[in-house]
């Protein structure tokens, strides 16, 4: 769970750490005027789309095949046997 948080904080601060590479590559201060002056609300509505998105594609491709039961992992005459759909 925690690693599909994280993913998603790490999507929407994308467009945050994006700008402010671009703004390193300008050579620009990078003062705190550079950030208010900058597209922050655009950034973040850039945020929310991607996180938007992904939470759209994770719903929608599913590895389980309708029907399908989970057998989850487990140890067979000493062999670890990874989950599978059945």
């Amino acid at each position: 769970m925690l690693r599909v948080v994280l993913s998603h904080i790490l999507l929407f601060l994308l467009p945050f750490m994006g700008y402010a590479l671009w703004l390193w590559m300008q050579k620009k201060e990078q003062t705190s005027e550079e950030w208010r002056k900058g597209p922050l609300r655009w950034l973040a509505l850039a945020g929310v789309a991607l996180v938007l998105g992904s939470l759209a594609i994770f719903a929608t491709y599913r590895e389980a095949p309708d029907g399908a039961e989970y057998i989850p992992s487990h140890m067979e005459n000493g062999v670890f046997v990874p989950g599978r759909y059945q």
